[in-house]
């Protein structure tokens, strides 16, 4: 009777134990939950400044998430101490200017966001989100005809026949030559890539970097089946137009040697190859720089035989393809340089990499004016330029229209400076839109004959900068911005060039090519600040805010 009663007792003593335990077990996890909590509060201004991100933003090959950097502008970056600051502002502009200008420099100084890459932080930097004044309707180079502004003034049925006009205008029902039937009308949702960058260019840019067309228009080059093939006409060397579905066009450059390669030095600019790569770098490093100024460029692997020799309608070009003793399909055109069976472009063997510019609109409805650079080569063996010679030619051409008012000579000055970055010799001429007179941007075309040397820097293509030295307050800016360790110019260039497609293959500019970059932008920043010691107007003061 003794033993039952003491084996009572046990377990209710062994059942308190339990509940007791499991009692401070539920206490201390309450307290647990309680800790983890408020340590994963975060402040209200760190929740607001976190943006968000979607996995679609690379599916394309021009990223089109900087297009919610328009809200970055307005947000405020923590700011260092002055002292930590590498590169002082010019004591020659205003207090106000100054305090501005650190502002913005400390702003990039900042802790960054894990999430965003170099680029997209780059371009959510208040420097590349300034405020503009409001576009005006004479601002826009090309503007789709309404209803509401056709016949004006006209009886009913003149209004009537013009609403037709405008409408049908857009429309075609041509199958000829593999075309298919396109129709779009005024409506900007039904237009293609193409026809939405024209209606996009102003007076000030070629296109804005924020506008999601960039994105699309680069994957409709690079996507979309070619319908047509034929030789540009002009020009020293072998380009091509291509034609693409709803009357889409490109220019094409094909690839004549291999990334690692360099120019000869013993061979004069005049007669260097134009490269593929360097008009798709050329186009990633003036987005870069804030430009906007060259229309967008993207690389390409096309079929030679079935994208182009099977399509042509150009006899002269298809009377140029051959099949070479490595069993390659190779073409060579008609042009003045390389443009020889000895010269020609080969697939591999029937893959070729290319890089497909869009086209500007039509010279019968934008006119361009050509404009002879002041600071033009020689382009001879034996002479030198009038600006080689006299250090004082700038001041001839600051008494020369348009140079002696406006903004052109730092628009031809901003030239320079992407030229000199990108080892390009080769800028004889330069373009501008004729309905937008002298006040407008200058057209960065031809960009083909760039990034030929890493191995050394050409300074004659800084002379405008050395002769004139003024620059643009903004592109000074930039400039410094981007020689930050957070920004360095070879490092956001790498990732920009990533989003590519022929960087699949390989990169499209080698490392020693970046690094030049680098080598070169501090070059350009030792001239601004050699001018900054014997001149007080160098800084062209083009940002108010």
């Amino acid at each position: 009777m003794i033993k039952p009663r003491l084996g009572g007792s046990t377990r209710s003593i062994y059942l308190g134990l339990a509940c007791l335990s499991l009692a401070l077990h539920l206490l201390l996890a309450f307290f647990c939950l309680s800790v983890l909590q408020t340590a994963c509060v975060l402040p209200t201004s760190s929740v607001a400044s976190t943006p968000t991100r979607t996995d679609s933003q690379h599916s394309q090959p021009i990223s089109s998430s900087s297009s919610s950097s328009s809200s970055a502008s307005s947000r405020k970056l923590p700011r260092i101490p002055q002292s930590e600051e590498r590169h002082s502002l010019s004591a020659n502009t205003s207090t106000d200017a100054s305090e501005r200008q650190a502002k913005l420099m400390a702003a990039g100084k900042g802790p960054r966001v894990k999430s965003l890459s170099k680029v997209e932080e780059l371009f959510k930097h208040p420097l590349y989100n300034l405020p503009r004044p409001p576009l005006q309707d004479d601002d826009w180079l090309l503007r789709v005809k309404t209803n509401e502004h056709a016949g004006d003034g006209g009886s009913e049925e003149e209004e009537k026949e013009d609403a037709v006009l405008n409408e049908s205008q857009w429309h075609s029902t041509s199958v000829e030559g593999g075309y298919d039937k396109a129709s779009w009308t005024s409506e900007a949702e039904t237009h293609p890539p193409w026809l939405r960058f024209h209606l996009g260019i102003s007076r000030w840019e070629l296109y804005d970097r924020k506008d999601p067309i960039l994105a699309q228009l680069t994957h409709y080059l690079a996507t979309q089946r070619v319908l047509g093939a034929v030789q540009k006409t002009g020009g020293t060397q072998l380009k091509l137009v291509m034609s693409f579905p709803n009357h889409g066009q490109a220019l094409l450059k094909p690839m004549k040697q291999s990334r690692d390669a360099e120019t000869d030095v013993n061979l004069f600019y005049f007669s260097d190859f134009e490269r593929h790569n360097a008009e798709i770098a050329a186009f990633h490093l003036d987005r870069l720089l804030g430009f906007n100024r060259i229309p967008p460029v993207v690389g390409r692997l096309l079929n030679v035989t079935s994208e182009v020799r099977e399509i042509t309608s150009d006899k002269k070009l298809s009377r140029t393809f051959f099949t070479s003793p490595a069993g390659n399909v190779c073409f060579y055109g008609q042009c003045e340089y390389y443009c020889s069976p000895e010269h020609p472009v080969c697939g591999r063997p029937h893959e070729l990499e290319v890089s497909l510019a869009a086209m500007l609109p039509d010279l019968t409805l934008a006119p361009r004016r050509s404009w002879r650079s002041p600071w033009r080569r020689s382009y001879s063996r034996h002479k030198l330029a009038e600006w080689q010679k006299d250090p004082a030619y700038c001041d001839k051409v600051k008494q020369k229209p348009p140079y002696n008012q406006g903004t052109r000579l730092v628009d031809l000055i901003d030239m320079a400076v992407l030229d000199f970055l990108m080892s390009n010799m080769d800028r004889h001429h330069y373009e501008t839109f004729e309905k937008f007179g002298n006040e407008t941007f200058l057209l960065h075309l031809d960009n083909g004959r760039a990034f030929g040397r890493h191995s050394q820097d050409e300074p004659s293509i800084l002379v405008p900068l050395q002769q004139c030295c003024r620059i643009r307050r903004t592109t000074l800016l930039r400039l410094r911005l981007l020689s930050l360790p957070g920004f360095r110019l070879s490092d956001v260039m790498r990732e920009s060039l990533l989003r590519d497609p022929l960087a699949a293959v390989a990169p499209v500019l080698s490392e020693p090519h970046l690094s030049a970059l680098d080598r070169r932008l501090a070059a350009v920043l030792q001239v601004v600040e050699a001018c900054e010691q014997h001149h007080d107007d160098v800084i062209y003061d083009d940002w108010e805010g």
